[in-house]
């Protein structure tokens, strides 16, 4: 057997782990395993492409190994979960900029040896390129806005969308006449339009459409790897690249649907902008309440439900809400906790938060699974989240969230609301919930506000 076939059947024995690593994340239980099989995967895909290459530099290959290896492995240990988002928005940044430097590689290869673009070449570099710099730029940006580097708002300005579209349909046509005109400032244009429409399309991302547009970005990572696949003519890198991008866009649909939204109208609409404007809070009378009288409420409910949302995780307060839980389950009391799809900065985020923080999975509920509990619910905690638990996006017609599926919160017993301050959400309208004569406030920032809960109910 050629050594040909014997590197085809590994790669197909890779595929295939690679499928059933991503089966197996689809659940807590078996996810561990699903991501080892996934890395044995690759192991055995970058194994089987080294030794059919022949003539390299192993020495180098191995020292770059090492060290990529050492960094991945010290930014593992030393990036705290609640920075995961942006790290994850970086490492697909890390995947578009591969791919675009594949794409330099090989056009620069050719055009130095002196040899002729066939189409088939100048396509498949035009569209790795592309993709990968826009998937950088964009991934880049994302990292900025999270890590607030750059303000997290969305950055307008006069005829934005409509010079993102002007530059992405030249790229296309630029793409196509790369194959009949492969030259250097056709080749430059072709990767440097997108590498501008990344920047100028995601600044106008307001935070919390962030996480729609990291699997979207993930998706893209996936797209142009399968590019840089056709580049240098590898298989495995193809279907490796298909199935992210497959599954990142799946995701991002997903994601979308559960804010009843559009893709397009996340990625142009720029919501969010306008939050100073509409989000004026009404001269309305709240209950604000203090951690003492919270904890005396709590204390004595025998059904809580948990909605954490964005406030949590920029607290970072989910181990502080792991002991509260825990403290009131000592005392008999019944402790769920309700995960909004868009929950969060990334897709899982707060899933992966509170299991973080030790919280058992199966505690953890999905918007369909726990949204007819809440009419028998003693007390709901509604920890940094404004805007997915807002009773207009099911009553007004007239809401900018009318539509979006919520928590429905406002159905139960009590609200008890962890919030900075009155200021609007993301979506800058006001929220009904915080004026019923059963809603609670407790303000100040949510970490100091769950400690204080918790040093409250050990003392009662």
């Amino acid at each position: 057997m050629s050594e040909v076939i014997w590197v085809e059947a590994i790669y197909i024995v890779a595929a295939v782990l690679f499928l059933l690593g991503i089966k197996r994340l689809g659940s807590p239980a078996t996810a561990r395993s699903g991501n080892i099989m996934a890395a044995i995967g690759a192991l055995l895909a970058i194994g089987s492409t080294f030794f059919y290459a022949g003539n390299l530099n192993y020495v180098v290959i191995v020292l770059a190994l090492a060290i990529g290896s050492l960094i991945g492995a010290v930014w593992a240990y030393k990036v705290p979960m609640t920075a995961m988002p942006q790290t994850v928005a970086l490492f697909n940044g890390f995947g578009g900029g591969a791919s675009a430097l594949i794409a330099i590689a090989e056009y620069l290869r050719v055009r130095m040896a002196g040899l002729p673009f066939d189409p088939y070449s100048a396509l498949s570099i035009g569209f790795g390129g592309a993709v990968g710099a826009l998937t950088f730029s964009g991934s880049v940006i994302a990292f900025a806005k999270l890590q607030e580097l750059m303000d997290g708002r969305p950055t307008v300005y006069k005829y934005q969308n409509e010079t993102n579209m002007i530059m992405m349909a030249a790229t296309v046509i630029l793409w196509i006449a790369m194959a009949f005109y492969p030259s250097p400032w056709v080749f430059t244009l072709v990767m440097l339009l997108p590498f501008i429409v990344g920047v100028t399309g995601v600044i106008r991302i307001g935070g919390a459409d962030m996480p729609v547009v990291i699997s979207l970005l993930n998706s893209f990572s996936g797209v142009a790897m399968a590019g840089a696949g056709f580049i240098i003519h590898n298989s495995i890198l193809i279907v490796a690249g298909a199935t992210v991008g497959a599954s990142g866009l799946i995701l991002t649909e997903i994601m979308a649907r559960a804010m009843n939204r559009t893709l397009g109208n996340i990625l142009f609409s720029a919501f969010g902008s306008e939050v100073a404007a509409v989000g004026q809070a009404q001269e309305k009378a709240v209950r604000s309440v203090t951690p003492e009288e919270a904890a005396m409420v709590l204390a004595y409910a025998q059904s809580v439900i948990v909605v954490p949302g964005y406030g949590l995780a920029v607290a970072q307060a989910q181990h502080d809400l792991a002991e509260l839980g825990a403290l009131l389950e000592k005392r008999g009391i019944s402790v769920k906790y309700a995960i909004h799809p868009v929950a969060g900065r990334m897709p899982g985020h707060m899933n992966v938060l509170l299991a973080e923080a030790n919280v058992p999975y199966d505690k953890l509920y999905d918007l369909d699974e726990i949204n007819h509990e809440f009419e028998r619910t003693d007390v709901v905690i509604v920890i940094g989240a404004n805007d997915v638990v807002n009773p207009d996006a099911r009553t007004n017609p007239d809401s900018p969230l009318y539509g979006m599926p919520i928590l429905d919160a406002d159905k139960a017993k009590s609200v008890l609301v962890l919030k900075r301050s009155m200021n609007p959400g993301f979506s800058g309208v006001d929220n009904p919930l915080f004026y019923l004569e059963k809603t609670m406030m407790l303000f100040g920032d949510a970490k100091k506000s769950v400690v204080a809960l918790v040093n409250e109910i050990k003392n009662l």
